[in-house]
């Protein structure tokens, strides 16, 4: 009993003055894509700024392949120690209804952090397309089914699910058409190939107020900064309608929890920054930033829902 008590004691004290101490060394942010997107550039801005506040190089390292998968195991696989942690996208939700087999348990294999940001798409339609709104868009859909085609960067991804959860909300069938990004897709709807897509706020912007493309709605519960005017699709009468990109900051399980709650403390005051604010803004993204209880929620209420989308309209991997 002596020594169960003097072990207990121990580890309490090492693990405090682990946090005392935490980083020592350099911190590795692995960003399961390649360099240059959206979450390599917010892994990028963190890490910078963490190293600032700690005195310690945190440096990025890009792993893509496999669908995040990769990246992601790497991390579900280092020391619980705070020095390897992962940079979180939307397809860590996604993944485990959609690929037959992971390499890790995306709920047990990782002690989340913190939400950054999340960023809502925009449902466009080709100007050709007779509906100038969403429930003109369902009463056309319902009138011609099978008829109306929509476009995304790729099946499994955020832009394609976004669909799915639209016509399994609406009622409706749209046919899918993938592409191999978005670019491909933007350019298709503009020359009137597709009817619908939903994308990036960023990107679509432009097109939008020029007249190539009506935007219809956003995929968020609130509306966007750089489309103020457009409603969203909670708005327009699918009540709880929320599909969007995120990135968060996630650790092997494990780590030890005074050494999550000094990052998260430490991230925190770099998500509620005004440069990182407004950045993430202009990138038309809203910064969150929150508990890891609150974090290990939404992991949860975002794995349960794609899941339920994914059998719905029966999404197979490409």
């Amino acid at each position: 009993m002596l020594r169960t008590l003097v072990a207990v004691g121990l580890g309490f004290i090492a693990g405090a003055a682990g946090a005392q101490n935490y980083p020592n060394k350099a911190v590795r942010l692995v960003v399961p894509f390649l360099a240059g997107g959206s979450t390599d550039i917010v892994g990028r801005t963190v890490a910078q700024k963490l190293s600032e506040m700690w005195g310690q190089q945190a440096f990025v390292d890009n792993r893509p392949g496999g669908g995040t998968t990769i990246g992601t195991d790497i991390v579900a696989k280092a020391a619980p120690d705070g020095y390897t942690l992962l940079v979180t996208p939307a397809p860590f939700t996604i993944n485990p209804s959609l690929l037959t087999k992971l390499p890790y348990d995306a709920l047990n294999d990782f002690t989340p952090i913190t939400l950054i940001n999340t960023t809502p798409l925009v449902m466009v339609v080709n100007p050709g397309v007779p509906a100038k709104n969403v429930k003109e868009l369902i009463a056309l859909a319902k009138a011609k089914p099978g008829k109306l085609n929509f476009g995304s960067s790729g099946t499994g991804g955020s832009n394609h699910l976004a669909g799915e959860l639209f016509d399994a909300m609406a009622g409706v069938k749209m046919v899918h058409i993938p592409y191999k990004g978005n670019a491909g897709a933007l350019t298709d709807i503009v020359g009137g190939h597709l009817d619908v897509v939903y994308n990036g706020i960023t990107s679509a912007v432009a097109l939008v107020r020029g007249d190539k493309l009506r935007a219809l709605a956003v995929t968020s519960l609130q509306r966007s900064a750089a489309l103020p005017d457009v409603p969203t699709l909670d708005e327009s009468g699918l009540k709880g309608f929320e599909a969007v990109a995120w990135n968060g900051l996630s650790a092997p399980a494990k780590t030890p929890r005074d050494i999550i709650m000094k990052i998260n403390a430490d991230v925190l005051k770099i998500v509620g920054s005004p440069e990182l604010r407004e950045r993430l803004k202009a990138d038309g993204s809203d910064a969150v930033g929150n508990s890891p209880e609150q974090y290990a929620a939404f992991l949860r209420a975002e794995i349960a829902k794609w899941a339920k989308v994914i059998k719905f309209a029966n999404v197979k991997p490409e």
